[in-house]
C-alpha cells in the first residue's frame, strides 16, 4: 500500500547543506502577529523553514507564513544564534489559516507528508536540534488532534521507523530575520531554493494539487 493510500485512510478515520547564511545578518523582522477575525494559526518545524514556509505558502486556505523560531531558551535569537543548536529553538513556520477553507487535519495532513518525522533533529543533511520535527500547538483541541494523528500514522505503518515529531504548546515565537521572509519566492535561483525547496514543492504540488491556491 502506498503512501498517498495509508494517509488517505488515517485522514479519513479523523474527526545539501543547511540553510546558507548571509553574509549580513538583519534585525528580526517587526511583521504584524495579530490575528485576524476568523483566522486560526499554527507553529510547525519541519527542517529548514525555507521549505515548510515555501509548501504552505501554496496551500488553499493558507493567509499568511512567517518564519520564526520557537520552543527555545534564549530571547530574541538571531539565526546565527539558532544555527548553533545551543539556543533550544526550532526553525518553524506560524501558519495562519482560514478553517472555512482548510481544516487543521489538512494543515497536519500537509505537514506528515512533505517532511520526514521519523528523523530526530534532522531532515535530510540539515541535522542539528534546530532542524527538529515539531507541532507547536496553540490550543488543546490542536493538541488533541495531532497526537490522535500522530497515534495512528504510527499504528497504520505509513512510516518504516516511528515518528518523533515532538507536540507540544507553543512556549515563544520570534519572528527571524527579514531575508528569511518569503526566501524561497525571493530567491529561486539560490543553490540550496534548486536543489532541496523546489523539489519539495514541486512533489507537494503534484501530490496536493487539488488544495493548491488558484
Amino acid at each position: 500500500m502506498n503512501l498517498k493510500v495509508i494517509f488517505s485512510i488515517v485522514f479519513s478515520g479523523l474527526f545539501l547543506v543547511a540553510c546558507s547564511q548571509p553574509k549580513q545578518e538583519k534585525t528580526n523582522s517587526k511583521l504584524n502577529l495579530e490575528l485576524k477575525p476568523g483566522m486560526e494559526e499554527i507553529t510547525l518545524g519541519a527542517g529548514c523553514f525555507w521549505c515548510v514556509e515555501a509548501v504552505f505558502q501554496s496551500l488553499n486556505g493558507v493567509d499568511t507564513v512567517i518564519s520564526g523560531y520557537s520552543n527555545g531558551s534564549v530571547k530574541k535569537p538571531s539565526y546565527k544564534e539558532v544555527c548553533t543548536g545551543r539556543t533550544g529553538h526550532a526553525e518553524v513556520a506560524r501558519i495562519v489559516y482560514n478553517p472555512e477553507l482548510v481544516s487543521f487535519k489538512e494543515i497536519l495532513e500537509v505537514f506528515w507528508q512533505t517532511h520526514d518525522p521519523t528523523t530526530l533533529n534532522r531532515q535530510g543533511n540539515d541535522v542539528g536540534t534546530q532542524y527538529r520535527s515539531g507541532i507547536y500547538y496553540h490550543n488543546n483541541e490542536q493538541k488533541q488532534i495531532a497526537e490522535e494523528y500522530k497515534q495512528k500514522l504510527d499504528e497504520s505503518g505509513a512510516f518504516p521507523n516511528p515518528i518523533v515529531t515532538e507536540i507540544l504548546p507553543v512556549d515563544n515565537f520570534y519572528v527571524a530575520e527579514d531575508y528569511h521572509q518569503n526566501y524561497y519566492k525571493s530567491n529561486p535561483d539560490q543553490g540550496y531554493c534548486r536543489l532541496v525547496v523546489k523539489p519539495k514543492v514541486d512533489k507537494f504540488k503534484k501530490v496536493f494539487a487539488d488544495k493548491l491556491k488558484e
